[in-house]
């Protein structure tokens, strides 16, 4: 394995980098190699390992027509392989959508361009929210391969969205609550210390004890229930996503994680974030010290990565407005996983797994990243689990002020 030294001093293993690819990049791989050859002269494994997949893969000649479609295709698009074979998309999509724009991009960039959060509606295929990654052919000049995603990155991030909501209301509570509850627990706590200098009984200087531990913790909740009613416009600027990870990363080892062993994956080309310092070294703390209590005591492993995706983009929805999001945070341990029935409310506040934890971390780490004009997926499984942070860079601003 060949090793890049990055500008911390740190060795980044280039190859674990390069075997970090989507899978659906490699459908689009295999599509590709199916579009080259006559259809009754495809290799059985290939078509089938596409036919086999639940997502829609297509390729598309120069003039958008229908080269090759796959099971899943026939089904989203309600036709079969018969009657699209040979059709323009324009038959399929309203001559408006973004697919198209897309498409374009791929075809006229000869590289891979994703776009999260897409709505395509039509009265043949009603409507659906997805995620879509095309792909220029680089051997076929025109032709793109183009893979649908209704179940993955889509849903995560239409879930979010009801995270976020359900947080609002929370945090609009809190913010109402907060003041009317620290007022009387401070009276509390104040007659509880009054009668600990008092009181002779240790029995009753326990109680008093307790009286006072209980009201500094829920102090201390309700400061985290005022984190979230905080929706003002965060100020935010160049920053430096790698001093942000070293900064996170001695903090754990110098505490929580002090007997988990780190790796650091760097892309140490990557230009500033534009982003929010404070804020992105409390959300990425948050993510590894999930990480650190998530790992076996011996052996545990947390790896801490940065990436640069090409062609990445979130479609705002309700608008026109498209985001780039080409620079990716990921943080990735060898926990036992996140149990499959709490998955989908993982970011809502006060789901937790933890006996002593207050369901909060997370939803804080979504807040941030929404703050950011980011996204957050994950995907666990026993044995591993990844977090995701896609987010822009300070030069993105600059392009568009």
């Amino acid at each position: 394995m060949r090793y890049n030294s990055t500008k911390f001093g740190h060795s980044c293993p280039t190859a674990e980098i390069r075997c970090s690819v989507n899978r659906f990049r490699r459908s689009n791989f295999m599509a590709a190699a199916i579009a080259s050859d006559a259809m009754d002269s495809v290799p059985l494994d290939i078509a089938a390992v596409l036919n086999a997949l639940p997502e829609p893969v297509f390729v598309l000649d120069a003039q958008d027509r229908f080269l090759y479609v796959n099971l899943a295709c026939e089904q989203f698009f309600r036709s079969s392989s018969a009657t699209l074979i040979d059709r323009p998309l324009g038959d399929f999509l309203q001559e408006d959508s973004t697919v198209f724009s897309l498409i374009m991009q791929a075809r006229s960039s000869h590289s891979s361009v994703s776009e999260y959060g897409l709505t395509i509606e039509t009265q043949r295929i009603g409507s659906h929210f997805v995620s879509i990654d095309a792909s220029a052919i680089a051997e076929t000049p025109g032709q793109v391969v183009v893979s649908i995603q209704e179940r993955s990155i889509a849903r995560k991030i239409d879930h979010q969205l009801s995270h976020r909501n359900a947080a609002r209301s929370v945090s609009a509570m809190g913010a109402m609550l907060a003041h009317e509850i620290k007022n009387p627990l401070s009276g509390i706590k104040g007659a509880a210390q009054l009668l600990e200098g008092v009181v002779e009984n240790p029995g009753d200087r326990e109680l008093t004890n307790l009286i006072c531990e209980e009201a500094d913790r829920i102090v201390s909740l309700v400061g985290h229930m005022e984190s979230f009613s905080d929706d003002r416009p965060i100020e935010r600027g160049s920053v430096n996503i790698h001093e942000v990870l070293e900064h996170v990363r001695r903090i754990a080892q110098s505490g929580f994680g002090r007997n988990v062993r780190f790796f650091e994956i760097y892309d140490p080309s990557l230009p500033p974030v534009l982003g929010n310092r404070d804020l992105l070294i409390q959300a990425l703390l948050n993510l590894v010290k999930n990480a650190a209590e998530a790992v076996p005591d011996q052996g545990g492993e947390i790896h801490i990565g940065t990436r640069f995706l090409q062609g990445v983009r979130l479609a705002v929805r309700g608008g026109g407005d498209r985001v780039d999001l080409p620079l990716m945070v990921s943080v990735r341990d060898n926990g036992g996983g996140i149990p499959e029935d709490i998955q989908l409310r993982l970011f809502d506040p006060f789901v937790t797994t933890k006996t002593s934890g207050k369901g909060l971390g997370l939803a804080l780490v979504a807040k941030v990243v929404d703050s950011h004009g980011g996204v957050i997926e994950f995907d666990s499984e026993p044995g591993r689990t990844e977090f995701r942070i896609m987010l822009p860079l300070a030069l993105m601003r600059n392009k568009r002020s």
